[in-house]
C-alpha cells in the first residue's frame, strides 16, 4: 500500500512538472509522497513508520527516481513525428535541436513543403504520404500543427492508432513538453481560460505568505553584504541606488530599486535603450554585480511592499511596454501578475533587447502565466540558486 501512494504520487508529478526537469519532479512527487504516508501513519490505527524511517525512505525515494529519470532522458528519446506547416515544423525542429538533453527526437515530417533543415531527416514526406512515414518510422508522438493538417490526417491516423502513438496539438506538446506557449496559436480564448486563477483567494494568499517570508528572510540574511555593496556601487559617479517607473500588476506604476550598475549619463540623450548582455554603459564592478544577481537585491523591498513578488515576469518600463504592444501580440497580458525578481523566463532566455527577442520572452512568461503555483515558485527559485552558483552571468 506504501509502495503504490510513492508510486502514485511520483507518477503524478513526473506528469504535472515534466518541464521543470527529472530533480525538481523527483523532488515535488517524493514530497507528495511522504506527506500521504505521513498522513496515514497519523491517522490509521495499527501504523507506525516513524520519523527516521519515513526520512530515509523518503531521501531514498528521492534519490532512486531523479537518477532514474535522468538517465531514462538521457537515453531514451521520445520519437516524434510533425504533420503540417513548414513555419510549425521549423519551430518545433529548432527548438528540440537548441536543447540537446530534451527526451525528444524527430524521425519524421510530412506536409506540403519539407521545413528548412528537414534534409536529415529520415522520414519525410507529402500529406498523402503519411501513411509510409508513419509505418517506417513509427513515432511515439504525433505532432498536428494546423486545422487542414488535422483534419486531413485525422483518417489515416484513425486506421493507424493499434501502432500506440499519442497525438497532441503543437499547442499542447510546447505547453507541456518545452514549457512554453506559441504566440502564434493564442486566442482570446486561452486567456478566458485561466482567468480563474486570479479569482481564488487562497492562491493569492499562498502566494503572498511565500513573498513575504522569502523576501524577508533575503534582506536579514543580505543585510551584512550591504554597506559593501554600496560601496563598490560608490566607486564609479553617480548615486548608489537607482530607481525607475515600472509597470507592475494591472499596469499599475511603481518605483523600482537597484543597485547602479551604470553610466550615471547612460541615458543622457533622453530616450529609453533596452539593455543587453555586453552592454557598454555598464561599469566594470556594475557586471560583477549583474553576474551574480547583487544589483537586484533592493527589489526584495518591493516584494514586501507588495509591488513585486518573487517569482514572476520581469517588469518593463511604461516607454517599453508601448513600444512592444504594437510589435508583440498579447504583451501587455504579462500584466495580469507581479512582475518578480526572477522568473521562467529569466531562465530560459536572455535579455530582451528587440521585438522577436521579446516574444519568445513572452511565451515562456504565458507558460508561468498559466502553470504558476507555489510548487512552481520554489522551483524556479531553486533553478535560480543553481544559476547563479553554477552558471554565472546567466
Amino acid at each position: 500500500m506504501v509502495t503504490g501512494i510513492w508510486l502514485l504520487a511520483l507518477r503524478a508529478a513526473l506528469g504535472t512538472y515534466f518541464t521543470l526537469g527529472p530533480t525538481v519532479a523527483s523532488a515535488a512527487g517524493t514530497v507528495t509522497g511522504l506527506v500521504a504516508v505521513s498522513a496515514l501513519d497519523l491517522w490509521v490505527p495499527g501504523i507506525d513508520f516513524g520519523v527516521p524511517a519515513l526520512a530515509g525512505t523518503a531521501i531514498a525515494v528521492f534519490i532512486l527516481s531523479a537518477t532514474w529519470e535522468h538517465v531514462v532522458r538521457s537515453l531514451i528519446k521520445h520519437r516524434v513525428l510533425v504533420i503540417g506547416t513548414d513555419g510549425d515544423a521549423s519551430e518545433v525542429m529548432q527548438e528540440l535541436q537548441r536543447d540537446v538533453h530534451a527526451p525528444f527526437s524527430i524521425v519524421g515530417v510530412v506536409g506540403e513543403r519539407p521545413p528548412a533543415g528537414a534534409a536529415e531527416i529520415a522520414g519525410r514526406g507529402a500529406l498523402d504520404e503519411l501513411r509510409r512515414v508513419v509505418e517506417a518510422q513509427r513515432p511515439d508522438i504525433v505532432i498536428l500543427t494546423d486545422d487542414r493538417a488535422s483534419a486531413w490526417a485525422v483518417e489515416p491516423l484513425l486506421d493507424l492508432a493499434p501502432m500506440g502513438f499519442k497525438v497532441v496539438g503543437v499547442s499542447h506538446f510546447f505547453e507541456h513538453a518545452i514549457g512554453r506557449v506559441p504566440l502564434r496559436h493564442l486566442t482570446p480564448a486561452w486567456f478566458m481560460s485561466i482567468l480563474h486563477l486570479r479569482q481564488k483567494p487562497y492562491t493569492r494568499l499562498a502566494k503572498r505568505s511565500f513573498d513575504l517570508v522569502v523576501a524577508s528572510l533575503g534582506l536579514l540574511l543580505i543585510a551584512p553584504l550591504l554597506p559593501m555593496l554600496a560601496a563598490v556601487v560608490r566607486m564609479s559617479r553617480g548615486p548608489i541606488i537607482y530607481s525607475q517607473i515600472r509597470l507592475g500588476e494591472g499596469g499599475r506604476h511603481y518605483r523600482m530599486y537597484k543597485f547602479r550598475t551604470m553610466r550615471a549619463d547612460a541615458e543622457e540623450a533622453g530616450r529609453p535603450l533596452f539593455a543587453s548582455e555586453s552592454d557598454p554603459r555598464v561599469t566594470r564592478l556594475g557586471r560583477l554585480l549583474r553576474q551574480t544577481h547583487l544589483d537586484e537585491v533592493p527589489q526584495l523591498w518591493n516584494v514586501v511592499k507588495g509591488e513585486m513578488s518573487i517569482v514572476g515576469p520581469r517588469p518593463e518600463r511604461p516607454e517599453f511596454v508601448e513600444m512592444l504592444e504594437d510589435t508583440v501580440p498579447f504583451w501587455t497580458r504579462r500584466l495580469l501578475v507581479k512582475p518578480g525578481i526572477t522568473g521562467w523566463a529569466q531562465l530560459r532566455c536572455g535579455y530582451a533587447y528587440d521585438a522577436e527577442s521579446a516574444a519568445e520572452k513572452l511565451s515562456y512568461d504565458l507558460w508561468y502565466l498559466r502553470h504558476r503555483n507555489v510548487v512552481i515558485d520554489l522551483a524556479i527559485c531553486a533553478k535560480t540558486v543553481s544559476t547563479l552558483l553554477f552558471k554565472p552571468g546567466r
